[in-house]
């Protein structure tokens, strides 16, 4: 297969995977077709980024409107979710709800099995919802195209920053996304941060400073990070929830990165 119909292949697999937009080439999304997940996610950076520019057409579009930023904000958040089918904020509140309860490491994994969401869950839920909203807000405030900007850079960047639980620990569970997806291959992590960081760097192009930017950067990489160790300690490994959370917090980080500037 050639370079370019192999990395289209691999951008239509994440839309399929990772998003609800209506692509007809897009692979299922079954555990069955996970096969190509590990070098396929070479491509989920660009992925986050055409979601992330929906978002942002869809701030701008409310902001024309007449919409104030408070408003705008958490209509584009709003897009975020639709478009990408809570796929992330359920590993988030699945996450909270199954290490702040279990008392021991299969009690955790079968309460981040459940449909059901408990009290911690919610909480984070509400507070991801809230940050957010409330610092891209802020950021429209000071200046609607580096909002549109950073919400490009923060949907690429934690979805790329989501596969590091993935490439740093074991499958806490023999079933499931994260033990039928695989560890991603290292090539396909390479290109991944790479194409995160020019995505990440976007805000340059609507006036940030470039310490800013890699305030935003080093944030959204240290939030997921941070999952890590946590997720070791809590189930032993990784699950596709672990991924999720780690996207929301990566995606949390940069946005307040931004915002504490303003």
């Amino acid at each position: 297969m050639r370079l370019g119909s192999s990395l289209l292949a691999d951008f239509y697999f994440c839309l399929g995977f990772f998003t609800r937009l209506p692509f007809p080439s897009a692979e299922s999304t079954s555990n069955r077709s996970l096969t190509n997940f590990p070098r396929a996610v070479r491509m989920l950076p660009v992925a986050g980024g055409l979601v992330g520019s929906i978002a942002a057409l869809v701030m701008g579009m409310a902001s024309g409107l007449g919409f104030p930023p408070l408003l705008a904000a958490p209509l584009a958040i709003c897009a975020l979710i639709l478009l990408g089918g809570a796929l992330h904020e359920d590993g988030l509140a699945d996450c909270a709800d199954g290490f702040s309860c279990g008392a021991t490491r299969e009690r955790k994994l079968e309460i981040m099995r459940d449909s059901r969401i408990g009290t911690f869950g919610a909480v984070a839920l509400v507070l991801s919802l809230y940050l957010r909203a409330t610092s891209l807000a802020l950021i429209a405030d000071e200046s609607l195209g580096l909002a549109g900007a950073v919400l490009i850079g923060a949907t690429a960047l934690s979805r790329a920053a989501s596969l590091m639980p993935l490439a740093l620990l074991p499958p806490a569970r023999e079933d499931g996304a994260g033990f039928a997806a695989r560890t991603p291959e290292r090539a396909a992590l390479k290109v991944a941060a790479c194409l995160a960081i020019i995505f990440a760097l976007a805000p340059l192009v609507a006036g940030a400073s470039l310490t800013r930017s890699l305030t935003g950067i080093a944030a959204a990489t240290g939030a997921a990070y941070a999952i890590v160790p946590l997720a070791r300690k809590q189930i032993g490994g990784q699950t596709g929830d672990v991924a999720g959370a780690a996207q929301q917090l990566s995606e949390i980080a940069y946005y307040l990165a931004f915002a504490s500037g303003v």
